[in-house]
């Protein structure tokens, strides 16, 4: 059937909006709809000016940890989530009384990017989009260096050939110079019951291997035949290369306290945020403000878009090349694939934007949302607060969303120009074959006429009784005149 994605709840039209984690399941009447359950790796860095602790949680561990009172020392707090389950965002949507709008937003995990405020909390939704290495049983380094030895053939070095030496040639010779065919993806990569592929959470072989979502299974649809028909085509695969995208939500709440969930990919951005944390004279360990904090996760998310674009640039780099030495009309199939895939790549990345620019203008005046269940929302004096040091930090992510989006621009522009030479050229071809048949035509037609004409049965005609020079003295000038 067709519906809209929901993680651990079943949809139906009219339902009431939200969910409610004061609720026993996940704020549906009916005790039937299946709970969202993972194992999830938690993470609360407790930090201040002059000291960091990190604790490491799960599932049934949280709970006591959120029993306990938090230190007076600590100045910010950050809770990492990686994996969404239900039992984890109860427990923190109700210590922290998060609103049931922003965590129906969490659950579909194909939302828009955005930023909703309520009373004493901001929800941010974006995507977290990284180059991944596509993993199957059967990988082998030698396998894939042989492939991309033989694809990597630089198609200038080969012989030219006459025409008649090239008719000779066996098919499978042929085939040799022929564009690369699609890239079969491994048997064992996809997985079409939920739309996830096994993969490494980095481009590096050493990575670990989970469960990721492509680029064209988080936009494609229903219709798994043009899913995998994309991924089989597109120009990253060849080099068993991908790109994973994944939904993360971040809560900014009043007291100082920065709330991330990621669905794999927490590793990634917790590193350099707490090596950073680790070291005292950074701004993030020197200003222990959450606004801050929320800048850097965002920071980290687009730099992790940055490889993708050097990916991409490289493959266009090589299809260019391509087509500038044999341009093939089955090279428009590669390109059309690669401009789908920096389109819906570009989709993710220019609302960032629109979301960084409405954390810098904002006002931290207190706003009055309804809270859980009907009850009033419990306003801060002070609000969320968006300090000018975040602001100006924001600018920098800012500048590196508009970077990625000019360069996807170019690539498509030019992508679109090869596609156009590739016309062009097989145009000009065509031409010039007709303009040698229109040649052959024209010089042989005035022989056809003469031919025809002195081979007709006339009573008396002169001419006929002479010889054939007599022929040639009219063909020939007849000829040049025309031509």
């Amino acid at each position: 059937t067709y519906q809209p994605e929901r993680r651990g709840r079943l949809w139906a039209p009219g339902q009431e909006p939200g969910i409610d984690p004061t609720q026993s399941h996940d704020g549906h009447e009916s005790s039937t709809v299946p709970l969202l359950f993972e194992e999830c790796e938690i993470k609360v860095v407790d930090f201040s000016l002059e000291s960091i602790e990190v604790h490491t949680l799960d599932n049934k561990s949280l709970a006591n940890f959120l029993d306990g009172p938090r230190p007076d020392w600590v100045s910010c707090r950050w809770v990492s989530v990686n994996g969404l389950s239900w039992d984890v965002i109860k427990l923190l949507g109700n210590d922290k009384g998060l609103h049931s709008l922003a965590i129906e937003d969490m659950m579909n995990t194909n939302n828009r990017t955005k930023a909703d405020w309520y009373s004493d909390h901001i929800y941010m939704d974006l995507p977290l989009q990284k180059l991944i290495h596509l993993h199957s049983s059967s990988d082998s380094d030698s396998d894939s260096s042989d492939s991309d030895d033989e694809r990597g053939k630089n198609p200038r070095t080969r012989r030219k050939r006459s025409f008649w030496s090239w008719l000779r040639r066996s098919k499978a010779e042929r085939d040799k110079d022929e564009p690369p065919k699609p890239v079969d993806m491994p048997a064992d990569v996809h997985d079409p019951t939920n739309g996830f592929i096994t993969a490494h959470v980095s481009p590096s072989t050493n990575s670990r291997v989970t469960q990721l979502r492509t680029l064209q299974r988080y936009h494609g649809g229903p219709n798994e035949e043009r899913i995998q028909f994309m991924e089989n085509h597109s120009a990253l695969a060849s080099k068993n290369l991908g790109v994973s995208v994944e939904q993360v939500s971040i809560f900014l709440t009043a007291d100082n306290t920065v709330l991330s969930f990621f669905e794999s990919s927490a590793e990634d951005i917790e590193t350099p945020i707490l090596s950073r944390l680790n070291t005292p004279a950074t701004i993030l360990r020197r200003s222990p403000d959450a606004s801050i904090m929320v800048q850097a996760i965002i920071d980290a998310i687009v730099d992790l878009a940055i490889p993708v674009t050097t990916a991409y640039q490289d493959a266009i780099g090589e299809l260019e090349l391509d087509v500038l030495t044999e341009p093939d009309i089955r090279h428009t199939t590669a390109l059309y694939v690669l401009t789908s895939e920096m389109s819906q790549f570009k989709s993710e990345i220019s609302p960032i934007v629109n979301l960084v620019g409405s954390l810098r203008d904002h006002k931290s005046e207190p706003i009055g949302t309804p809270g859980l269940s009907g009850k009033p929302g419990k306003i801060s004096p002070s609000g969320v607060i968006i300090s000018n040091m975040t602001s100006t930090y924001l600018s920098d992510v800012e500048d590196h969303c508009v970077l990625i989006s000019e360069s996807l621009d170019q690539m498509r522009r030019a992508a679109d120009n090869m596609i156009d030479l590739i016309f062009n050229s097989h145009s000009a071809v065509q031409n010039e074959s007709m303009k040698q048949l229109t040649l052959v035509t024209i010089l042989f037609l005035p022989l056809t006429f003469l031919t025809g004409y002195f081979g007709m049965n006339f009573e008396r005609f002169a001419g006929i009784r002479g010889s054939d020079t007599y022929f040639w003295k009219i063909a020939i000038p007849i000829c040049f005149a025309v031509s």
